[in-house]
């Protein structure tokens, strides 16, 4: 066990994540978002999951957005077998299983470049390359996201290890993880996994 999963493990879910879970909640309904809420980004360690039993990932969302009462035809699904041709197997290991890539051995870990950052399995725009910083955790990090609406926050505890995973709104795939410890204006930090994402560079017209 390395320093930054022991560190994390003493650590409970704050009420400042919390309060952010609500905010991208309200958010993704259409609703104000609570008070003092603010968005942000932050991850650690990955932790590894098991693959469902269902064939289809689902989402109440489609390409033209979300409502409070999706129907099914703004339902949006992916074969698995699909998702296994078309992303690679670290790439369905850490979106699908919840797994983790290797810290430092990310393609964005250093990536520089000005642009945003695609969800590899639908597409969605989550970050921008104006809130990626330098966290030296070893994963991409930034201190917000596009929109509180394009992501879903979920808490989980794995064998008392407590912590705020981070899983894009649209398709459900795992991104990471999200604390309390980022820079400002947020003090977030989202730590998502290069396997997850699809850098796109900004062009000029």
């Amino acid at each position: 066990m390395n320093i930054l999963h022991y560190v994390t493990k003493k650590q409970e879910i704050s009420a400042k994540l919390k309060k952010l879970k609500a905010a991208c909640d309200a958010a993704h309904n259409g609703s104000d978002e609570p008070d003092g809420a603010k968005a942000g980004a932050d991850g650690g360690e990955e932790g590894e999951g098991e693959i469902g039993e269902k064939n289809t990932v689902t989402t109440p969302c489609g390409g033209g957005g979300c409502g409070s009462s999706p129907s099914s035809s703004s339902l949006s699904a992916y074969d698995k077998e699909e998702l296994q041709k078309r992303l690679n197997p670290k790439q369905y290991q850490v979106t699908q299983q919840r797994g983790t890539e290797k810290a430092f051995s990310g393609k964005y870990v250093k990536w520089k470049e000005e642009g945003v950052y695609n969800c590899v399995v639908c597409g969605t725009q989550l970050f921008s390359s104006e809130s990626k910083y330098d966290s030296n955790s070893g994963w991409p990090a930034f201190y917000d996201v596009l929109g509180k609406e394009k992501v879903t926050l979920q808490e989980e505890n794995l064998g008392g290890l407590q912590r705020m995973e981070v899983k894009c709104r649209e398709c459900q795939a795992h991104l990471g993880h999200v604390f309390d410890d980022g820079p400002k204006p947020t003090g977030i930090r989202y730590c998502v996994n290069s396997c997850s994402l699809d850098f796109r560079k900004h062009t000029t017209v």
